[in-house]
Parts: structure tokens; sequence; C-alpha cells
């Protein structure tokens, strides 16, 4: 390509615009669907769709572990599976700021090619603008998302109930601090990075072994804590944690220590929580732990008819502590 940055040109619609879907775009993302470059998709689809869009600003750009490109991919597909869906196809618009290095968004187009080939997803439409030095942060992605609906399978919270019990994938706040140590330059253990990754298949597996789950979510801003508030209070039940049951990596303790976070709000790009019926959580369990995504699945507590609309958590000492929904932006920009 002619150019080795973004310029203006690349988002005006003429040869530099073509040079730049023709030599960066297509050769990773191309498809039969996206190669016919329609206004729109045409999708072969048939029976109930979900759909979704997200918006993703992370900074910095790479960090262990995952990229805004992949990202994209995966905060998009989660959503679609959090609604009992299979996800089929994406929608791929991105925000580039002149001067944005060209190697730098090859990169990410890259890393979105193989979160949609984790997925099994196809990029079938998208858009591409430029806006001049110093208007962006050098790349904004959008991705809109459709997936089929798995039959007999109903996610709602109005379908929680009181004594389910609640499961989690795995460690928290692997992303947030891991995005967090990015950006003060912390040193963090090599295992600790970015847990991001599409859980599709990992939530197909657990609806086909149980279609009884009443809710699955994943606990992206605000972390668990605001998932779980704005569950308690749709459902209309209160909710109780084990502290000790949570799991956490030492060295994300430590990164809340350091910064003055609590690991319940921080943000994750690959854990869900499950509501499941009791009769049902060993089933579930043993689904997920054949899963690389749900290795470390565990209860972390249950659902009960007390306090209605409130979380709690039994600390090690034996006592309650409400666990409140995260006040303001705790963690600017971390997806």
């Amino acid at each position: 390509m002619e150019h080795e940055v973004i310029t203006l040109a690349h988002g005006a619609g003429g040869q530099a615009g073509h040079a730049l879907m023709e030599e960066v775009v297509l050769p990773e993302l191309g498809n039969t669907i996206l190669n016919t470059l329609h206004d729109g998709a045409i999708l072969p689809s048939a029976g109930r769709v979900a759909f979704t869009t997200d918006s993703y600003v992370v900074q910095p750009h790479f960090f262990p572990g995952g990229s805004i490109g992949r990202l994209a991919v995966c905060g998009t597909v989660n959503d679609l599976a959090m609604t009992g869906a299979v996800p089929r196809w994406l929608s791929l618009a991105v925000i580039l700021e002149e001067g944005f290095p060209m190697e730098t968004l090859r990169r990410i187009v890259r890393d979105i090619r193989t979160a949609a080939e984790e997925a099994g997803v196809l990029i079938v439409t998208g858009d591409t603008k430029v806006v001049p030095r110093g208007c962006g942060d050098g790349i904004y992605i959008n991705t809109a998302g459709v997936g089929e609906l798995i039959e007999g399978v109903d996610i709602a919270p109005t379908n929680i109930k009181a004594g389910m019990d609640i499961i989690v994938s795995g460690t928290l706040g692997d992303h947030a601090a891991t995005v967090m140590a990015a950006r003060h330059n912390l040193t963090l253990p090599p295992e600790i990075m970015s847990d991001s990754a599409p859980l599709c298949h990992l939530t197909a597996a657990m609806l086909a072994a149980a279609p009884s789950i009443a809710v699955l979510r994943d606990p992206t801003r605000g972390g668990v804590a605001a998932s779980l508030n704005e569950l308690a209070d749709a459902a209309g039940v209160g909710i109780l944690l084990d502290e000790a049951a949570i799991p956490v990596h030492p060295a994300v303790e430590g990164v809340c220590v350091i910064l003055g976070f609590d690991p319940l709000t921080l943000a994750n790009e690959g854990k869900l929580l499950a509501f499941v019926p009791p009769e049902d959580t060993e089933r579930v369990l043993a689904v997920m732990h054949a899963d690389p995504h749900g290795r470390a699945a565990c209860v972390i507590g249950h659902t009960t008819a007390e306090a209605p609309g409130s979380v709690g958590l039994r600390t090690a000492l034996g006592g309650i502590r409400v666990v409140d929904l995260p006040l303001g932006e705790l963690v600017p920009r971390i997806c």
C-alpha cells in the first residue's frame, strides 16, 4: 500500500479507501458475503434471531491476552451467547484517526480475524471513517452481531427463582487488572492476562446439558457486582455470595490492593455468570469443566427470597456485607 499511515483520503470513498479494503481488510476477513461489497449483508437466517451492538474504545490498544480488535469480536459474540443464541454474523465499523499507523491497523485486523475464527462467525458488512488528527484517539470500533436462538431455550431475568445456584466460569477481574497494569506500568505474572475470549461454544454446551438455565450474563463493565445487582432487581430476588468461594488470582488481588479496587467490580471479557436450578448444577459444572473457558467454574452463591433486589456477601468472618452497584466509572476505557 502506498501510505504507511491512515490519511483523510482513506475515509473519502475514493482510490485510497478502495485500496484499504482490498489490501488490508478483505485479505484477512473476506468471505462470500463480505466480498460482494454490497451496501448491506443478505443473511440466510432461519428461525428467531438475537441482535446486539457494542462499541470499543479501550486504551492501550494492545495488552497481554488481547487487543481492541479481539475485544470487538469477543464482546459482541458474548452478548449474543448470553441471550441463548449461536452467534453467526458481525458487522464491523472502524473510526480511524488521521496518522494512525497502517501496520498497527493490520495487526488489529488480524486479531479480528483470529477471534472471529475462534467464535465461528463471519464479518459480513462494515464501514470505515477517518477523522482529522487530534479528533480521535487512534481507533474506535463498533461491531453489531446477529445470532440464531437455540430452540427450547428461554434466557430471561424473570426466570430467576429463589434457591438457584449462581455459577461463575473462572477467576474474576483478570481483564481489568491487565489493562490497568499496562496503563500504570505494573508488572504482573505472565499467567495473568486479559481473559478476552468467545464464550459461545461454552454456552451452547451448557444449554444443551441444561436448557433450564434461567440466565446467562457476562460481567463486563461494573463486574460481577453490577451484573448481580441488575439481575436481583429485575428478578425480585435476593442474592447471597460466599466470599471464600469467589475465585480471584492472588496477583489480581494485589493490583486491587495497590489501586484500591474491589475484584467484584472489575470488568471481565471472557467470564460468565449462570443461574441454575440446583438439581442441574453438577451437570452444568461438568460441561463447563470440560471447556477451556470454564475449567475453573464454581458455585459462588445462591438466590434467596429474603432482601429482594439486594446482593449480600458472606465474609470469611461470618458477617454479611452489602455489595452495591459500583459508583461512576471505576476504570475508564476498559473495553
